[in-house]
């Protein structure tokens, strides 16, 4: 339902501001001061209207989380056993106590029943109030902040507090402390409308694809849905129209997706798919604008190798909105940029849903509070014991900012959020989550990584036991003191698989394009899982689900190892592709073919 707004006059509001049933307001989160790029502008307007998120606790995630494991374990007498939308929903569940608590404190504001939006777990609550009326709540005074280079503005706070009693019943309230600047992770430095043509003296010409079969040697300059299909070995795989198999792709920052392109691109690259049609939903108010100056960069090329790579296989695009427009001085648009939480409160609230599902956007995970990525995360990991595969792409700054050797020393940004400003390697979220596959790159034939391919070592979330082997083995071959002090060893290692990355050829306003990043990536990998869950179900089994407990027990004999190639970045060389997993290209590449056996025999 739509948000009401204050049942009481703001004044009358601001007169029932008072200690809760009389406890002391305390700190709830804070942060130093603003990220680096951001300053102080001006107070915000009092009258600015906010929409707050408020997360509380789900006491039984422990529960899911152990569900979570069985179902995903290939070895577990339970695997593929998913749970259904209501069983998720009651193990997601906050303690009544803690609703009747936070309705009271919100009553006391005069925010009534049908002035709060809950989600179907009733582990998210919305509400929408002035600033001037945030800051009572709070106990906090809110600013417009800017980006000095981007020049964007938005409305944050650098602590906020809440009385005592409800710091157990209360995990966060957002927007507050988190600057993250979400983005898309495709390259917009190498791409041209002017696409070279093809080499003529490569026509006919093959090359030694990675599953030892022949491929057209023009993929090493252009990748198209064919040469991806020749590729990773699954040339005449035909996927199936008719078995509830779907695809999702995600969309964020007002990115759309344009159909007169997606059908120029199926004119192109599969004829066979012209004229099909894709699901299209809005998500807490995106749009997908079907003007040619609309049109995404990110949402054309997730789209239209997608969906081109899997027809007849229903495709939905979700266009949620994040980061809107917004004009620190006319204040005419909310300023949220935080698309995780609605987009997961949508998808969970549906009782079906696609079973594999990209994604192509992330940030700095230090720019994220870790409350808020650890809610996140848990969301993801609800989506995995209901069935579905989440793919992110593992970011293109390599180990961070993608800078091996500045112009000037230190000529870099990879430093603690902190007073302290410590060196370090910047891991990216939500890639780090490790209730995700995310999914790094590669280039050339044969393949090596992509000198962007975003890796490394979560500073929030622990190893997974799933990863325990792969990662200690390769940590073993680091020479002793290998970037001390830089990452953290016993974080959650990424990413867990790759795909090409460069030179994708994308239909854009017309025009093809080539892009790089592992915006390319996501979309690939994910396409190819979702040929196996098609596979999974025509057989009659379930779908895979969460990827990552098959992948590191048996699911890597089925990958293309890459071996070669580093991911720089923070004034290092970043580390090294190896012999199995490593923190540049995960396990490797997929052999559809071999996966495909792989999953028909569990």
């Amino acid at each position: 339902m739509r948000l009401a707004l204050l049942s009481l006059p703001f004044v009358a509001a601001l007169a029932s501001a008072m200690p809760f049933w009389g406890y002391q307001q305390k700190v709830k989160e804070s942060i130093h001061g603003p990220p680096s790029g951001w300053y102080k502008h001006a107070p915000a307007p009092k009258h600015h209207m906010l929409e707050l998120k408020i997360a509380l606790p789900q006491p039984k995630f422990p529960e899911l989380e152990q569900h979570l494991r069985e179902v995903s374990d290939p070895s577990h007498a339970r695997y593929g056993a998913h749970l259904s939308k209501q069983e998720t929903e009651a193990l997601m569940a906050p303690h009544p106590e803690t609703l009747a608590v936070v309705r009271k404190w919100l009553a006391l504001y005069g925010l009534a029943e049908e002035s709060i939006t809950q989600s179907p777990a009733n582990d998210w609550v919305t509400i929408r109030v002035p600033v001037g009326l945030a800051e009572v709540m709070m106990t906090t005074d809110y600013h417009v902040y800017k980006h000095a280079q981007t020049g964007e503005s938005i409305i944050r706070t650098m602590s906020y507090s809440l009385p005592e009693i409800l710091h157990d019943h209360v995990d966060l309230i957002q927007p507050t402390t988190m600057f993250a600047r979400f983005k898309a992770f495709k390259s917009t430095l190498h791409w041209t409308n002017h696409v070279q043509p093809a080499d003529s003296s490569l026509s006919g010409s093959t090359i030694t694809g990675p599953a030892g079969n022949q491929v057209d040697a023009r993929c090493n300059n252009t990748i198209t849905v064919s040469c991806l299909r020749q590729l990773y070995n699954a040339v005449d795989y035909k996927t199936s129209a008719t078995n509830d198999n779907a695809l999702g792709i995600t969309g964020y920052l007002n990115e759309s997706t344009n159909d007169v392109d997606l059908q120029q691109f199926y004119r192109l690259q599969n004829p066979s798919a012209y004229g099909s049609n894709y699901t299209s939903l809005s998500i807490h108010g995106g749009k997908n604008n079907q003007s040619y100056e609309a049109a995404g960069l990110e949402a054309n090329l997730d789209t239209q190798f997608g969906f081109g790579l899997t027809w007849p296989t229903p495709g939905t695009f979700y266009a949620t909105r994040g980061e809107p427009p917004f004009d620190s001085d006319l204040l005419t648009e909310s300023d949220t940029n935080e698309p995780y939480s609605y987009w997961l409160e949508y998808v969970l609230s549906q009782v079906k849903i696609p079973q594999s599902i990209s994604t192509s956007y992330g940030d700095d995970e230090q720019s994220v509070p870790q409350s808020y990525a650890t809610r996140i995360c848990n969301g993801m990991a609800a989506l995995g014991a209901r069935g579905v595969s989440v793919m992110f792409s593992s970011g293109d700054g390599g180990v961070g900012d993608g800078v091996a050797n500045p112009d000037e020393p230190l000529g870099h940004q990879c430093y603690s959020n902190d007073d302290l400003k410590t060196p370090k390697f910047l891991p990216v979220f939500p890639a780090s989550c490790p209730y995700v596959t995310a999914v790094g790159g590669t280039v050339n034939i044969p393949e090596t990584a992509a000198s962007f391919s975003g890796g490394g070592f979560s500073n929030y979330f622990p190893r997974p036991s799933y990863q325990d082997d792969a990662v200690s083995a390769y940590l073993a071959t680091l020479a002793p003191g290998t970037y001390e002090g830089l990452y953290n060893s016993t974080g959650r290692a990424y990413p867990d698989v790759s795909s090409q990355a460069a030179s994708f050829s994308v239909v854009y306003q017309g025009q093809v394009t080539l892009l790089d990043g592992t915006s390319c990536a996501a979309p690939a990998f994910t396409a190819f899982v979702s040929m196996l869950n098609d596979a999974r179900l025509s057989a009659g089994k379930t779908a895979l689900g969460f990827l990552n407990p098959f992948l590191y027990s048996v699911g890597y004999t089925a990958l293309n190892d890459i071996t070669e190639g580093r991911n720089p970045g923070c004034q290092t060389e970043g580390f090294n592709a190896a012999v199995g997993w490593d923190p540049v290209t995960g396990y490797g590449t997929p052999n559809f073919q071999k996966l495909k056996d792989l999953v028909l025999a569990m």
